[in-house]
């Protein structure tokens, strides 16, 4: 494999700029601040040159400061941000941050979808119509949702050919149950659509966090490059989130051991190619 790695997703925070009220009690072992310094030398040790720094909560406020961040920085290539894709000034939100300092390095729009209650809200008129602004802005639009919602999301993906979508955590599996099924299904069929890519990112922490082996995870990672391709497919860490199940270089391990069967090209798209297309990091 090429010695170029791309993290195509984490993140940073600090508890001390404002809450991350998503970390729960039970997630408490990340319940403190993570900076770039702090990634940096994990990033190092693996080989990673360049990565996607992704939005944490859904407020206008953060995406300004991760884009000064990158502006700052020789790690962060690029930043997927949030706004709110049902105002009706979506559009001219989105020019504003692209205009507005390290805009240049916006390349992504994301919603925490799997937080909302309604499974059909990908499908929504306001939402479409937002999501219609981002492609129009140039940006790929990330999907964070949960297998219950992979319906909606194709739905939606199909619905709107012109648009370019990411795939976060291949959609969270339910791993620590054991489960396929109906998951793999959908996901095959979302995978379908050109217009898709996928994050190989995310995996070791919807499995048992004290028990998962790579072996463990295969079938889930199987499932998801059969059906996008290592083309359509991008490493990730999610650091520090992770962290819950793994440390940094144990993610890096666990993504080289479960595409070690693939070609040297195969495993360089899976590891920088893909990220790099999507994300235009050239």
């Amino acid at each position: 494999m090429s010695t170029t790695i791309i993290d195509a997703h984490h993140h940073v925070w600090d508890l001390g700029v404002r809450d991350q009220e998503w970390i729960t009690p039970a997630l408490g072992k990340i319940r403190r601040n993570f900076s770039l310094a702090d990634l940096a030398p994990h990033a190092a040790q693996a080989g990673v040159t360049a990565t996607v720094l992704v939005q944490t909560i859904p407020i206008a406020e953060e995406t300004p400061e991760f884009l000064a961040l990158a502006a700052s920085s020789d790690l962060v290539a690029a930043v997927t941000g949030w706004v709110d894709l049902t105002a009706p000034s979506v559009r001219d939100d989105l020019q504003r941050l692209l205009e507005g300092p390290g805009g240049a390095a916006l390349r992504g729009i994301r919603h925490p979808v799997q937080g909302e209650p309604d499974p059909e809200w990908l499908c929504r008129e306001d939402v479409r119509r937002g999501i219609a602004a981002v492609a129009d802005a140039g940006l790929v639009y990330e999907l964070l949702i949960l297998p219950h919602q992979l319906p909606a999301a194709e739905r939606t993906v199909s619905a709107m050919p012109q648009a370019r979508f990411i795939l976060d955590h291949g959609a969270k599996p339910p791993i620590a149950s054991g489960q396929r099924e109906p998951w793999a299904a959908q996901v095959r069929k979302l995978a379908a659509h050109p217009n898709v890519t996928c994050k190989l990112s995310g995996l070791v922490t919807e499995a048992d966090w004290g028990a998962w082996t790579v072996d463990s995870l295969h079938p889930y990672v199987d499932t998801l490059l059969e059906g996008f391709g290592p083309s359509r497919m991008m490493f990730g860490s999610d650091w520090p989130v992770c962290l819950l199940a793994a440390e940094y270089a144990e993610v890096v391990s666990a993504a080289k051991q479960w595409t070690e069967e693939l070609s040297a090209a195969e495993r360089d798209a899976v590891f920088a190619g893909t990220a790099r297309k999507i994300y235009r990091l050239d």
